[in-house]
């Protein structure tokens, strides 16, 4: 499956987030990251996210299906994946 993870997190855990999330997906720009996963793999992130963030942040995961979504970018690409899609 695909997914997209978009996080809001204290400045404290940014760099451990932003760290973890780039062993497992793309980094497309800041505090975006996309890719395609397994089931496990998307379970591995969630329980490990769930440790690394507190309270007041906030981490949303897209699941999409591979085949149904198109990426359209408006202005600059700041991280383009080349053929990801």
């Amino acid at each position: 499956m695909y997914v997209i993870v978009v996080y809001d997190v204290d400045v404290k855990r940014v760099a451990r987030v932003h760290r973890f999330l780039r062993t497992h997906l793309h980094w497309r720009q800041n505090s975006v990251f996309e890719g395609e996963v397994t089931r496990s793999q998307l379970y591995e992130i969630k329980q490990t996210l769930a440790e690394l963030i507190d309270g007041d942040d906030s981490v949303l995961i897209y699941e999409l299906p591979r085949e149904n979504f198109n990426l359209h970018v408006i202005g600059t690409d700041r991280n383009p994946t080349g053929e990801i899609i």
